[in-house]
Order: C-alpha cells, then structure tokens, then sequence
C-alpha cells in the first residue's frame, strides 16, 4: 500500500518521465535520454519510499509505541522546557531514507498540545536538530500520563505532515502523518514509564514497544 501523502510526488514525477520519453523519442537527443533515465529511477523510488504496510498493533493501554521506524539513536534522560518543564526520560528514532516515514500514534488518549516551529534543516542525527530544526511538537494524554512526541526535519526532509489536532482521540498505532525524507522523531516520558528500548535498536512504528507506564 501506497501512503496518500506521496500520491501527488508520484503523479508528477510520472508525469515528468512521460514528458521527457515523449520528447527524448521525438529529438532523439542523448541527455533527454540520460535525464529521462534518472527520473525513471525517482519514480520508481518513490513507490519504495511512500510505501505504508499494515503492523500488529501490541494491545494494552500501558504500551507506549513508536512512532516511526527506523534507529534509536538517543536513550537518556533531558530537559524539557517546551511542556513537561523539567528532565524527563527521551527516546529518538532516526529514519534513513530506507526507513518506511509513515507517522504513527504511540498512546492511545487524547491530543492534548500541538506545536508546530519553523527551523533549520540540520542533519537528523545531529543534536542540534533536536533544537534547531523544523519540528511538530504533539502531546497525547491518557489515564497512566502525558507522551509528548516532536517530528523533527532533517537535512533532506522539507516537509512534515500531521492530521493530529488539540481535542482529537487517538488510538495507539493509528496513523497520523509522516516527515518526508530522511528525519528524526523524539519521544519524552514521564518517570512513571520503563524505557523498553535500547540504543541503536531497530524498530518499527506502530509495532515496536518503546516503553511502559508502569503506574
């Protein structure tokens, strides 16, 4: 399955190795050839990279989920000053462009807090994107506590998108939005949660429990 999001990439990138077969036929000129080539391998790219496969969704209001696949490239403990207002417990998830970008919830509840920030576009990985980048900052609440999970752009990603609003109810696992291209999502918890990952894991979003409330 294709993500709606990457409907209108692939429609135009399409479009544009169609425009230039037509005309690399017509003039018989090498370089539309050569150009027409490495738009054919974008397009097909792009169904790769757009694709967006069912997951078996772990049961059990305690689970906290990743939200996207990729790496754990951060397992410690930080300051927050955008909601929780002191150190708390933090997870990031890098996504390679291998990675599927598909966004999903990790807790079921309500969506409590949504901060949308203009930024830079660093390197994902780095730890300056975390403070420095484009990110989308969302907080979901459910009886056991507060997730709060930021989408963080990164030095290809230009894009994020999120369908999450203040007021929605949400179901762990449910899709919601994706970061298009290689980016980053970081995920802080409470200290009644059990950190269930550790560094460099792989996992996968919707699938992977990254932690547990425990109270």
């Amino acid at each position: 399955m294709i993500t709606r999001d990457g409907y209108s990439i692939i429609f135009y990138t399409g479009l544009l190795l169609v425009v230039l077969l037509v005309a690399a036929y017509w003039w018989q000129i090498t370089f539309l050839w050569v150009i027409a080539a490495v738009v054919a391998v974008i397009f097909v790219f792009h169904f790769f990279f757009f694709r967006d496969p069912d997951r078996n969704i772990p049961a059990g209001e305690r689970l906290i989920l990743s939200p996207a696949d990729g790496f754990v490239i951060k397992v410690d403990e930080v300051q927050d000053d955008l909601y929780f207002k002191r150190k708390v417990k933090r997870v990031a998830v890098f996504m390679t462009v291998f990675d599927v970008h598909v966004n999903r919830v990790p807790v079921s509840g309500k969506v409590e807090w949504v901060r949308y920030s203009k930024g830079k576009f660093k390197a994902a990985f780095e730890d300056e994107a975390a403070l420095q980048n484009e990110q989308n900052a969302i907080v979901i609440r459910n009886a056991h506590g507060p997730v709060l999970f930021i989408q963080i752009a990164g030095l290809i990603a230009r894009r994020i998108v999120s369908r999450l609003k203040e007021g929605d109810r949400v179901q762990a696992g449910q899709r919601f939005g994706m970061i298009k291209y290689s980016s980053r999502v970081d995920v802080f918890f409470p200290e009644n949660v059990e950190i269930k990952v550790a560094l460099k894991e792989k996992v996968k979003a919707g699938e992977t429990v990254l932690g547990e409330f425990k109270t």
